[in-house]
């Protein structure tokens, strides 16, 4: 298997090509990809490449690459998302006859690089979820303006420590603000009661910063008013981005779920005003990984959820 594996490594670096920045169109490339492998199309698969990528690997030597990977490991059973590396979309792919780490960016609907290492679980460990349990950080009924686990639905996703992170707003007929949006107190969240979504130390809480004007970010002060709350469980919670001289906790208080902490704002890097919520494993941000966070007893689009992770577009509110 070791040599398998090695030659296997050769032969996708040899493959690789100039990677594009991926478009909303990955999932329908990733599942023409496999259909096309498993169907042995290769000629179409090489169709599918961006102009970049037949510059750098011909139709022969994409064949070869292929039909090799094809006899070594058999046909795709399955892949799932594991990371992002630089513009790549890391796969762990199952074959039949082993497990190989696929990477594939996308150019529009078109391949713009592909390439593979040996299956490492250690390298890409899954995502740690939350042991403590949460609540919504609010009352009123909130809408997932940035949530989930793929690029189209959180942007989020590339940076490390807030991978999982939401970005969260009230929105009416299909609107954050009421007239122009040019006035923070217009948006419908600006203002709102944010609260602990559980029992924990308040680790730092930064205060002071001003509210911007919608459409300007503060890039001085990134995450604006800030709270920064530690669990028993050593989950480090950042909600971000308050009105300023609202909040009303400091570092090491003790909060119970559902205590008040301060409003929401529109400070720090903030085009406009919102909630910014993730967890994260360690309090400091350079090493941190981000911690994906499911809420209980929630209502998702008025339907009850005990266990539920947010997803861009959700409408939500605590039961």
């Amino acid at each position: 298997m070791k040599k398998i594996c090695y030659t296997i490594i050769l032969m996708f670096t040899f493959a690789i090509a100039y990677p594009q920045i991926e478009s909303s169109n990955s999932e329908i490339v990733l599942s023409r990809f496999q259909k096309l492998y498993n169907e042995s199309q290769f000629d179409h698969i090489y169709a599918n490449f961006s102009d970049h990528a037949k510059a750098s690997l011909s139709l022969k030597d994409t064949k070869n690459f292929l039909s090799q990977l094809q006899t070594k490991f058999g046909t795709i059973k399955k892949m799932d998302l594991l990371a992002y590396e630089g513009n790549f979309n890391v796969y762990k792919t199952e074959l039949e006859k082993g497990v190989v780490s696929l990477f594939i960016s996308m150019d529009g609907k078109k391949i713009g690089g592909i390439y593979a290492l040996p299956y490492d679980p250690n390298k890409f460990a899954e995502t740690k979820r939350n042991i403590t349990p949460m609540r919504l950080p609010f009352k009123d009924e909130w809408t997932v303006f940035w949530g989930g686990d793929t690029r189209e639905q959180n942007y989020h996703v590339v940076v490390k420590f807030q991978q999982n992170a939401f970005d969260l707003i009230i929105q009416e007929n299909g609107k954050s603000y009421k007239t122009d949006g040019k006035t923070n107190e217009d948006y419908y969240c600006f203002g709102k009661e944010i609260i602990a979504p559980c029992n924990a130390e308040v680790a730092y809480a930064v205060d002071g910063v001003k509210d911007n004007i919608p459409g300007e970010l503060n890039k001085m002060f990134i995450l604006g008013n800030s709270v920064l709350l530690k669990t028993n469980n050593k989950e480090y919670i950042l909600l971000a981005h308050f009105k300023q001289n609202t909040i009303k906790v400091k570092q090491g208080d003790i909060v119970k779920k559902g205590a008040f902490l301060g409003l929401s704002g529109n400070s720090g890097n903030s085009s406009e005003p919102h909630l910014h919520f993730h967890i994260q494993d360690l309090e400091n941000f350079n090493k941190a990984t981000g911690i994906k966070c499911f809420f209980n007893n929630i209502l998702v689009n008025g339907i009850l959820q005990k266990d539920y992770s947010l997803v861009k577009g959700d409408h939500i509110k605590a039961d």
